[in-house]
Parts: C-alpha cells; sequence; structure tokens
C-alpha cells in the first residue's frame, strides 16, 4: 500500500475547505482517504475530535458567527441532550442566511457578533435571545444562570454575562421569542452552579414550596464557617443539595461533603440530599418534593 500523501502545514490546523486542499495539490482520492472527516460539504478534517462546530468555521464569511446552540456549545453552556448536533450559523449585515448541507442559517445585522479564544460566536447575552427558540423555559434559566455565574474559584471569562445585560437584550424592541425569553429570566439566579442545581430550584417552585436561596453560606453556632449548600431557606434551617458525579468519583470529595453534612447537622440544620433520580420526572421527583416539604413543615414553614 502506498505511503499516505501528508497534509500540507497549512491544513494541519483542524478543518480546512476542499478548495484550499487542492490549490495544496490534494486529489480526490487523498480527500476521500481514511483519516479525513467530512463533517460538511466542502470541509474537511483530520481531528477526529474536533467539534463539528469548529470544523464550520473554514466556511465562515466576515461577520458570520456560530450562533444558538452552537455558540452556547463552545463556551460551555450546558444544553439539554435534544439540543445537541444543529449547527447553527448567523450572517451578519443584513447578509443572506448561509446555506450549506448541515447548517441551519440565520440572518440579523450583526449587533450580536462576540469573540471566544478568536472564535465568532454570539455575545452572551444574544445567545440568551437565540435559545429562547429552541429551549423550554426551565432549560433557558439554566442558560441564564449559567451565564451570570461567578464561579468562587476564578476562571477566565467568568460570568459569561451581567444580569443588567440579559435584561438589556430582553429590553430590545421587536426581537422574536422575546416573550420566552423574559419569562426565563424572571426565574434566573446568581449562584446557581450547574444545570441540576437549577432543575431542582426550579421543581421546588413548581411545586408551590418557598424559593430557595442559592448558593448558601452556613455557619456553626460559634459563628465560624461550615461551608456553602447549593439551595437553603435560612429562615427555618434547611439546606437542599444535589449530589452530583464528583460525589461517586472522588474519595476525597465525598469526605469533604459528609463532614460538611455533619456540621451542619450539629448547627441544628436539616439537609435534603437529592441524587439524579431525585429529579427524574415521576416518583424520583415526587419523593425529593415531599421531603423537603416535610422538612420545611417541622420548621415552622406553613404553605
Amino acid at each position: 500500500m502506498p505511503a499516505r500523501v501528508p497534509l500540507p502545514e497549512p491544513l494541519l490546523g483542524g478543518a480546512f475547505l476542499v478548495g484550499d486542499a487542492r490549490a495544496h495539490g490534494l486529489g480526490r482520492r487523498r480527500l476521500e482517504g481514511p483519516d479525513l472527516l467530512a463533517p460538511l460539504y466542502g470541509v474537511r478534517t483530520h481531528d477526529r475530535t474536533l467539534a463539528p462546530a469548529l470544523a464550520v468555521l473554514p466556511l465562515l464569511r466576515d461577520g458570520d458567527r456560530l450562533s444558538h446552540t452552537t455558540g452556547a456549545e463552545i463556551i460551555g453552556v450546558p444544553l439539554p441532550r435534544i439540543a445537541e448536533g444543529l449547527l447553527h450559523v448567523t450572517a451578519g449585515g443584513g447578509r443572506a442566511a448561509p446555506r450549506s448541507r448541515g447548517v441551519i442559517g440565520h440572518s440579523d445585522d450583526g449587533r450580536g457578533l462576540a469573540f471566544a479564544g478568536g472564535i465568532p460566536i454570539s455575545r452572551p447575552a444574544e445567545l440568551f435571545i437565540e435559545l429562547a427558540s429552541i429551549l423550554n423555559h426551565d432549560d433557558l434559566v439554566a442558560v441564564g444562570d449559567h451565564l451570570i455565574h461567578v464561579p468562587r474559584v476564578a476562571e477566565r471569562w467568568r460570568p459569561f454575562a451581567r444580569i443588567e445585560a440579559l435584561v438589556a437584550a430582553c429590553e430590545e424592541p421587536g426581537r422574536r421569542h422575546i416573550r420566552a425569553a423574559r419569562s426565563a429570566l424572571g426565574d434566573v439566579r446568581s449562584g446557581v452552579a450547574s444545570r441540576r442545581e437549577t432543575h431542582l430550584r426550579l421543581a421546588i417552585l413548581h411545586a408551590g414550596l418557598p424559593e430557595p436561596t442559592p448558593d448558601l453560606r452556613v455557619f456553626d453556632v460559634l459563628g465560624r464557617p461550615i461551608g456553602w449548600f447549593d439551595l437553603g431557606y435560612e429562615q427555618w434551617r434547611v439546606l437542599v443539595e444535589y449530589d452530583g458525579e464528583q460525589h461517586r468519583t472522588s474519595a476525597q470529595q465525598y469526605e469533604r461533603d459528609q463532614r460538611r453534612f455533619e456540621l451542619a447537622t450539629e448547627a441544628g440544620w436539616l439537609t435534603i440530599r437529592v441524587r439524579k433520580h431525585g429529579l427524574s420526572p415521576g416518583p424520583g421527583r415526587t419523593d425529593t418534593l415531599t421531603r423537603l416539604e416535610r422538612a420545611l413543615r417541622s420548621r415552622g414553614w406553613t404553605p
């Protein structure tokens, strides 16, 4: 078997256009080689881990951007699985929406353009409005929670947006899907660190229970800090904690959390711990909400 023709250096960065490859002397057989993928018509990539969103970059014109779920995935916005795998590209400057196999095209005046690591995407506040056309209320709230979240350990680019930016975007006249965006914005809160925590908080609200405070810091009887908890009711000294996968995969994290829960109990707090099953529609979610309601009532809460 003849040796595979190596790719020219300018084509080694990730995705490239077939036209550019042919200009470097590569023929049809080389472009159909088993080491290359064709994520889109007219595009090739040799990196099998490259996100499909990045593979579309060579097709973008000046002012075009990755938008909607595609732009959101670039900056790690949590999305439901049903929203994955769709490539959205928005043309700026009033140009016609891009048309290409595998691409959902949009067009606007270019006001929403931003850059993340050199990649053109919709600015975060614009993403929030765009996603209102795709996501349901709770998932859109999770997007808003993520965009405004400020991690306790500083991360570059965080927060992606201030709540004021989301408010301003929702007040712009003539926007499509603005009603859904405004409704979700009303439930966006700071201090929520994960999509699961958002869904837990909203399940509590939908059940008619009082709204908990996200990211509540708890102290012992001497005023010494015990730690931060996902959700809590300081008035009734009840905590709600979502146990994510880190408790199963990290023994160190598990031990730290166990100690935190023990100290909170000693300080007079009740803790409702919720696993993934406890958020699933049906008996799991019902059990979670029932346990929480009983805890609140035992501490003096009445509907």
